[in-house]
């Protein structure tokens, strides 16, 4: 479906994407993500031949077989949605009229509205219907929820688990950590440029703790944690018996162990 090898990518002086590899398997949800400014959008312009690599190499499918929502979208104001629609479907040779009035539906977008009269939210919606309806093989999806209203969030989380059932893959860009535990099957993650990790959600989850403790004691701990007064906040993915023992020889004010969220695990990638 896709397969990357070495992409790199220099605006300038400036690096966009480095030395970055990464294949995704047929039918599965790949969740690309990183903050803002990580190199995400760069990724997919190259991907797209939106914009010149610097070097590497992008093997992928031919452009009929791709669907593509870019964060911001721009489109003809002048014209209706229909006429939009209308327009898009030239492009394609097979019928994609029912695929169309499915999406239209679900989504609830008048047909009739002018593309300058919509709204950040229903200009999300056609996005999402140009990028669709012609049930693409490959999927790529640039901050794909930015607009929508929660109830459209979970509307627009339904069509995309149903293009996984359907075979497709799904190459999911977000900034927005929580996403990824809806659908995501892997995870990539990138940070300035450079692809660190590339992991399997459930491999994450799985011998994890977020540990709060608060005490007055100075604590020699042998990991990475954040410092707040008397409180100190890390993820620990060892024996939590091991360090039951060691917390025994501290004067302990406060002790929390809880399964950390999605949000608390990739923080500490950026740390």
């Amino acid at each position: 479906m896709l397969e990357i090898k070495n992409l790199t990518k220099y605006y300038g002086n400036t690096v966009g994407v480095l030395d970055l590899s990464l294949k995704l398997n047929k039918g599965e949800v790949f969740g690309f993500i990183g903050p803002n400014g990580a190199g995400k959008s760069t990724t997919i312009k190259c991907i797209l031949g939106l914009v010149n690599k610097t070097s590497g190499e992008i093997n992928t499918l031919k452009k009929e077989d791709i669907g593509y929502l870019p964060s911001e979208i721009n489109l003809y104001d002048d014209l209706t949605v229909k006429q939009m629609l209308d327009y898009n479907e030239t492009f394609y040779k097979k019928n994609i009229k029912e695929k169309r009035k499915y999406l239209v539906n679900k989504l609830k977008l008048d047909e009739s509205k002018k593309i300058e009269e919509l709204s950040l939210g229903n200009l999300k919606k056609l996005g999402i219907i140009l990028a669709l309806v012609h049930s693409p093989k490959l999927i790529i999806l640039d901050e794909p929820t930015s607009g929508l209203d929660p109830i459209m969030q979970e509307v627009f989380y339904e069509l995309i688990k149903e293009e996984k059932n359907n075979g497709n893959t799904i190459f999911y860009s977000t900034h927005i950590l929580s996403e990824i535990n809806k659908i995501c099957d892997r995870v990539g993650i990138i940070k300035d440029g450079k692809l660190i990790k590339i992991t399997n959600l459930d491999e994450i989850s799985n011998h994890n703790y977020l540990v709060t403790i608060k005490t007055k004691d100075n604590i020699k701990l042998n990991v990475e944690y954040k410092k707040d007064n008397y409180e100190y906040k890390f993820l620990y993915n060892e024996d939590i018996n091991n360090l039951i023992k060691l917390l025994s020889r501290y004067n302990i004010l406060k002790l929390e162990i809880t399964e950390p969220s999605i949000e608390d695990m990739f923080l500490g990638f950026y740390r």
